[in-house]
Formats: structure tokens, C-alpha cells, sequence
């Protein structure tokens, strides 16, 4: 249980999708001028991230992976590697998943799905879907349990950046913007600042860690000093016996 919350808050404040590797930032940026708009493509996002990287999980544990075939064809299979459909087979399941929440999303909010225009399409080339799921193959999460966790804390992530921004963007339009920066140069600045704001919740889950590693170094340091003056004992009762 403990793994799963650690990796839940680490998706969306450490590993913010935009913030940390700003992936995902067209439709960020264009889809974040009302606050409407973005919490419909957030919640689309979300939806997306929690269903593709679980199935890809699957896909890669038992497709994609060397060797995976063997584990349900038989050994005879376990030689074939499939890994070079990785792409191909990711980005075929965030398809299929965004064509049916645009399907859902015409049939039940026409207005949201105007307003969203093709940046609802266009999510399944975002950048940061697919990255959800080619980080859970990088990083070799364990479970599927774990793959659901990591998918919906991103696009929880996600959601809470292009939410701060649409917010942001809807009070500085009464703000008095140099003209230099209005539009998107004070958009980029401000998205810099959250990028840094997000940045001081790093150590919130590595500060035991650290710790701990600082805690192994000096119980090593003294156990090497034990050693040497062991060694300096055992050579001098030798020089005396001699």
C-alpha cells in the first residue's frame, strides 16, 4: 500500500508530466484559456492515462518483452522479440481509447466537445500520453496494480497544471501585462514559476532516503576505522613477538 501512495504523489507533484518533463504542452498551452475547457480535457486526459498505461502494461509483459511469449504460448515461443512494436502498440491503444472518449464526449456534452475542437483528437498524439506509458516500460513498474497508480496520478498531474494555468490565464486578462508579454510570453513565465514551485516537492519522498544513505556511509566509515586500528594492533603484537 505504501508503494502505491508513494508513487501516486510522486506522479503528480515530482514527476509532473508538465512540469518535470513538460510533455503535453501544445494543447496545455492552447486548451488553457478558460477553465471550462481545461477541467473537460484534463478529466479526458486523466480517463485516457488511467485505461492505456495499465493495458500497456499488459501488452509489454506479455507481448513486447523478450521473451514474454514463452511465458503463456510455451517455450517454444520464448525466442521471438517483439519489442520493436513497442511504439506501434502503444500509441494503437491511446487511439482507440481517445476515439471512444471523443465519441462519449460529442454524445453527451456537445458544447464541451465544440470548445475543445480537434485538441480532443489530438490527444492521441500528445506527447504525454505516450509518455506515461513509455515511462512505465523505462522504469519496469512492477504490477499492474502499480502501472493503474502511476497512470492516474499522472494524468491527475496533468490535470492540476493545465487547471492552475486556465485559472491563472482567466484573472491576468484584468492584470495590467506589459504588451511585450501578453499572451503567451507571461504564460510561459508563469508555467516557469509553477515548474519551480513544483520542483520543492523533490525531496518530499527522498528526504528518508537520504538519511538513511548518510546513516550506511558513517556506520561504514567507523566500521573501516575499527579495521585499521585492528590491523595496527594485530602488526605490533607481530613486531613484538618477533
Amino acid at each position: 500500500m505504501l508503494e502505491h501512495v508513494e508513487l501516486f504523489f510522486k506522479s503528480i507533484f515530482i514527476d509532473n508530466m508538465v512540469f518535470a518533463t513538460f510533455l503535453g504542452m501544445c494543447s496545455y498551452l492552447a486548451v488553457s484559456k478558460k477553465v471550462s475547457t481545461a477541467v473537460g480535457l484534463g478529466a479526458a486526459v486523466i480517463f485516457v492515462l488511467a485505461i492505456t498505461v495499465p493495458l500497456n502494461w499488459l501488452l509489454d509483459q506479455y507481448l513486447l518483452q523478450p521473451g514474454a511469449l514463452g511465458k503463456w504460448l510455451g517455450a517454444e515461443y520464448a525466442d521471438y522479440d517483439l519489442s520493436f512494436l513497442s511504439f506501434i502498440m502503444f500509441i494503437a491503444t491511446i487511439a482507440t481509447m481517445v476515439q471512444l472518449v471523443e465519441i462519449v464526449v460529442e454524445k453527451f456534452s456537445p458544447s464541451l466537445y465544440n470548445s475543445l475542437g480537434i485538441f480532443l483528437p489530438l490527444i492521441a498524439v500528445n506527447c504525454a500520453i505516450l509518455g506515461g506509458s513509455l515511462f512505465m516500460q523505462s522504469r519496469e513498474i512492477p504490477t499492474l496494480g502499480l502501472a493503474t497508480t502511476y497512470g492516474i496520478g499522472s494524468g491527475i498531474g496533468w490535470f492540476l497544471a493545465i487547471l492552475a494555468i486556465a485559472a491563472i490565464r482567466e484573472k491576468i486578462r484584468y492584470s495590467n501585462v506589459p504588451p511585450a508579454l501578453r499572451g503567451l510570453g507571461i504564460t510561459f513565465i508563469i508555467t516557469g514559476l509553477m515548474a519551480i514551485g513544483f520542483m520543492s516537492f523533490g525531496g518530499m519522498l527522498t528526504g528518508g532516503d537520504e538519511e538513511a544513505a548518510k546513516e550506511e556511509q558513517t556506520v561504514e566509515v567507523e566500521e573501516a576505522k575499527t579495521n585499521s586500528e585492528e590491523e595496527k594492533v594485530i602488526a605490533n603484537n607481530i613486531k613484538v613477538n618477533e
